[in-house]
């Protein structure tokens, strides 16, 4: 396993310094304390760590989802321990985008395995989003092409294959991408009609 920057936010000091121990500090990650939660979001931006450790004995709502906001957990795989929890606390965690969300506390030589699990969990996630994302904005832009494409269309009255010849000959001529040619022309139609 690499050299990982933590952040461990724990109130208790014996419990905190469990999790330090369960980590191996023989591995050298380079590990943080966080007890208090006043500020946590400031000091996670400042620390920017891989991976952050939240062991809260018995969560509300609202302090999980502050703690996921505050962690990052977009940016960086959360592992939260808690000593009990109910279906509606495991899926809130969850949709906070906790990476793993292990309820029956903190046991030491458990850290590792579920450390390994949030981080491939997370990255999984991290691909998934960021595939999501690029199929979104290609269909956005397929969207724009085609209007382009009608509005190509009705003015000149060509065929759509025409059309698209003409976007893509415009976008070569330009040195830029046919859906930026596309999107320009869609905005000019907007401003005549």
């Amino acid at each position: 396993m690499p050299k990982l920057s933590i952040i461990v936010v724990e109130r208790d000091r014996e419990r905190a310094l469990r999790i330090v121990d369960g980590l191996g500090g023989a591995e050298g990650h380079e590990i943080a304390v966080i007890s208090e939660e006043t500020g946590l979001a400031r000091r996670i931006t400042e620390l920017k760590p891989d991976i952050v450790l939240i062991d809260i004995a018995n969560p509300s709502r609202d302090v999980l989802e502050e703690l996921a906001f505050a962690s990052g957990p977009m940016d960086r795989p959360v592992a939260m321990f808690v000593d009990r929890s109910d279906e509606q606390m495991t899926r809130a965690a969850i949709e906070a985008g906790v990476s793993a969300y292990v309820v029956d506390g903190l046991q030491p030589d458990r850290i590792k395995p579920i450390l390994d699990a949030a981080i491939a969990r997370f990255h999984m996630f991290h691909k998934m989003r960021t595939e999501l994302a690029a199929t979104r904005a290609a269909l956005e832009e397929r969207k724009i092409i085609d209007r382009a494409k009608a509005i190509l269309m009705k003015a000149r009255g060509i065929d759509e294959e025409a059309a698209y010849a003409l976007l893509r000959k415009t976008a070569m001529d330009q040195g830029r991408r046919v859906a930026d040619i596309a999107q320009q022309l869609v905005m000019a139609a907007g401003l005549l009609t």
